[in-house]
């Protein structure tokens, strides 16, 4: 079972050892969107939303989670980042968040990325659902969507 998982042993699960790897500048930028209503969107552009500031929040938010992503996922490595990127692009129906992360490390930082910009769009749910919920509570057309890693490298 060893040679097939690299999470896998005979005994069980276990991190695997980087140690030996040299250190090396890595970057990793992920993406995805949220699709919300026209006058959500309005409203938030507008700083409307009761909740507060929603980008800003959820800017935070994605910080936070990129810095405790191995306290999330169980088998990642805590890293050393140096640096974290999240930006979002506003269009009519649909918010995209970028989020860009740099270590100086042994392991590269994608799921650093990917956690960054779910909990990124993960918070903006939450701050405006009670603008997105039809009269029955529910959330017909609010999605989150097309989350990918667009890049990984070491620099």
């Amino acid at each position: 079972m060893a040679d097939e998982f690299t999470h896998l042993t005979d005994s069980g699960v276990h991190m695997v050892e980087v140690g030996a790897k040299p250190d090396q500048k890595r970057r990793a930028v992920a993406s995805g969107q949220i699709f919300l209503d026209e006058n959500t969107i309005k409203m938030i552009q507008e700083e409307e939303i009761k909740k507060g500031n929603v980008l800003t929040t959820a800017q935070i938010a994605g910080i936070q989670a990129v810095k405790n992503t191995s306290s999330i996922i169980p088998l990642c490595h805590p890293l050393n980042l140096t640096g974290i990127e999240i930006d979002f692009d506003v269009e009519s129906d649909v918010i995209t968040c970028t989020c860009g992360v740099n270590t100086l490390g042994k392991t590269g930082v994608e799921m650093e990325a990917i956690t960054g910009v779910s909990v990124a769009l993960l918070t903006i749910w939450d701050m405006v659902k009670a603008v997105e919920k039809d009269e029955d509570g529910q959330y017909p057309d609010t999605k989150i969507s097309e989350i990918k890693v667009l890049k990984k490298e070491k620099i």
